[in-house]
Formats: structure tokens, C-alpha cells, sequence
């Protein structure tokens, strides 16, 4: 699987207590993690999937 290249999410909170990173690198998936935990678990959802949650919002 190829490595994720994440980034800060526009719907991270200002004060640093909800740091979200995506990565949209990999063809048909969108995987999200904690910033505060990069080590952590990472969500790995379709791009269909992560369009309709960001359009939910």
C-alpha cells in the first residue's frame, strides 16, 4: 500500500484541540487521523464516502 501523505484539515479546530490530517494521495481512498497522534489509528474511507461526510457539514 503506498504511504499516506497527510495534511491539516481545513475542519481542524483553531485551537489546536481538534487536529484532524487527511491524506488524498491514494486513488479512490481518503484516510484521516489525529495530528496529536500520528502514530495512531488512521481511517481510511472511499472518496465517495468522505465527499458525502464533507458535504454533510
Amino acid at each position: 500500500m503506498p504511504e499516506f501523505d497527510f495534511v491539516k484539515s481545513t475542519y481542524s479546530g483553531q485551537d489546536m484541540n481538534e487536529c484532524v490530517e487527511v491524506a488524498t494521495n491514494v486513488v479512490g481512498t481518503v484516510a484521516v487521523r489525529d495530528s496529536k497522534q500520528a502514530a495512531g489509528p488512521v481511517i481510511r474511507v472511499t472518496d465517495t464516502a468522505w465527499a458525502a461526510f464533507a458535504a454533510a457539514q
